[in-house]
């Protein structure tokens, strides 16, 4: 009788970029024979993919490997890998401070996985995160489904912003062959897949620096092309000038999703100056102005920094005045915290952590109603919606996405009617809105006008008071 497969089970922390990262991972694991196991007290490998962004980001990767490390005494597991920006960050630290951890791994060495499971790696195999960029040619297992896949499109960043500690853990920008990308979502499209998302940490800045100088706009176009691809959206924009050509496929192109995601970081021109975002606080009403007057139809997605150091009041306030102003679709809003060798780190005038906190809710609450709005704008409308699947939230009820809504970022529509399958595209009429998540039915018959609910939904969303924003 045969000897049964290692099993592996993987934790994937952080953004998106980290996803695809552990996807690759996973296909390295598939590759050398291991089989996935959901449950890691049952694993003989344990593989954590760490995130080292921000404080929470890191206190958050650290827990989950002191956690999965104690599975080494009452669980299967025999390895404790540790991978990804954490370890690529503090890897000297780390193998200090946790000898439960087998295997540290950085944050380009997702390839070298195989030689773990061969037996044949060190324990610290953290390399120069420069020295790869990801292939179309490299294994790669999605995670999410079969019908929604990340790509990256370009590796590192070369920005000099205050509060970041990318360019240190990722290095230098590394963009990706239009060739090799265009390969990537045909075979994405072959298993498939209908909606792609490009990710990478500067993506506006995509093709710049290769010698034959591809644009962002050439490559949307060329994936936009692909046969069988339905929605292609664009993630993590620095605001610069769009080019028309961008703009012209983003307010027309059938397949390219009219969504602008577009972290501005601020508002007031001494905050940006202090942050090193190299524009002040009247490019950024440009490109609003440019992105809702060019593109109808768009939802725009941003996020901002507050309690920088520096931060006022007064600066605050112009923030603020800026989002009421630009009525932003989607706003993320981040505290910020002091990263080990960065500009910031360094400045004075620190803002204290109970001020930044509630500075935090103040935007989330001004954020919260503009949202609603907009949201319940869309009843009575008929939208196509990607049917993702079963809803975690209420049972028995299939959940998808209009083409207004980032997979894991964004809102959701909950869906009542006829059953659909997940992974398909249906037409739905939105019936019921609250401040982030919609409720519509399924409509079989397109022929048919959108009609007012008459009956009973299955499908009730409370919508949370403005001044109870979450922290």
């Amino acid at each position: 009788m045969s000897e049964a497969p290692a099993t592996i089970h993987f934790v994937s922390l952080g953004c998106p970029k980290n996803r695809v990262d552990t996807e690759v991972m996973l296909g390295v694991a598939q590759a050398a024979g291991c089989a996935l196991e959901p449950d890691p007290a049952r694993a003989d490998f344990i593989v954590v993919n760490t995130c080292g962004f921000i404080g929470p980001a890191k206190e958050e990767s650290i827990d989950t490997i002191l956690d999965l490390g104690r599975l080494k005494d009452s669980g299967a597991c025999k390895k404790l890998v540790v991978a990804g920006c954490l370890s690529q960050r503090y890897p000297s630290q780390l193998a200090e401070e946790l000898p439960e951890v087998d295997h540290f791994l950085g944050s380009g060495d997702m390839l070298r996985l195989g030689e773990v499971l061969r037996g044949e790696g060190s324990r610290m195999m953290v390399g120069n995160p420069a020295a790869y960029t990801l292939r179309a040619t490299d294994p790669r297992v999605l995670s999410q489904g079969r019908h929604s896949a990340y790509v990256k499109i370009a590796e590192g960043c070369n920005r000099t912003c205050s509060f970041c500690a990318i360019p240190g853990i990722r290095g230098r920008q590394r963009s990706r062959p239009v060739e090799d990308l265009v390969r990537e979502v045909e075979a994405l499209v072959s298993q498939g897949v209908l909606e792609v998302n490009l990710v990478s940490q500067d993506t506006i800045a995509y093709g710049r620096d290769r010698s034959e100088r591809p644009t962002l706009a050439g490559l949307v176009k060329a994936l936009g092309d692909v046969p069988g691809l339905r929605w292609l959206r664009l993630h993590y924009l620095y605001p610069e000038a769009l080019t028309d050509e961008l703009v012209e496929l983003l307010a027309g192109h059938p397949r390219v999703v009219k969504y602008v995601d577009m972290p501005l970081q601020h508002a007031s021109d001494r905050m940006l100056r202090r942050m090193k975002r190299g524009h002040g606080g009247q490019r950024l009403r440009r490109v609003v102005e440019t992105v809702r007057g060019k593109i109808p139809g768009v939802t725009f997605r941003t996020a901002f920094i507050v309690g920088h150091p520096g931060e006022t009041e007064e600066d605050f306030q112009e923030l603020c005045d800026f989002v009421a102003w630009a009525r932003f679709d989607r706003v993320g809003v981040f505290r910020y915290s002091d990263e080990d060798g960065t500009a910031s780190e360094a400045q004075g005038d620190k803002v204290s952590r109970r001020e930044s906190h509630v500075r935090h809710r103040r935007l989330m609450a001004l954020q919260r109603p503009l949202a609603r709005a907009r949201n319940r704008a869309l009843v009575g409308s008929r939208l196509e919606v990607l049917v993702d699947g079963a809803s975690d939230e209420h049972e028995y009820v299939l959940q998808g996405r209009h083409a207004g809504q980032a997979p894991d970022i964004d809102g959701v529509v909950y869906l009542s009617g006829p059953e659909v399958s997940p992974g398909t595209m249906a037409l739905v009429d939105i019936t019921q809105a609250a401040d982030y998540d919609l409720v519509g039915e399924v409509v079989l018959d397109p022929a048919l006008p959108p009609e007012p609910r008459r009956r009973p939904r299955r499908v009730s969303l409370k919508t949370l008071p403005a001044t109870a924003a979450p922290d």
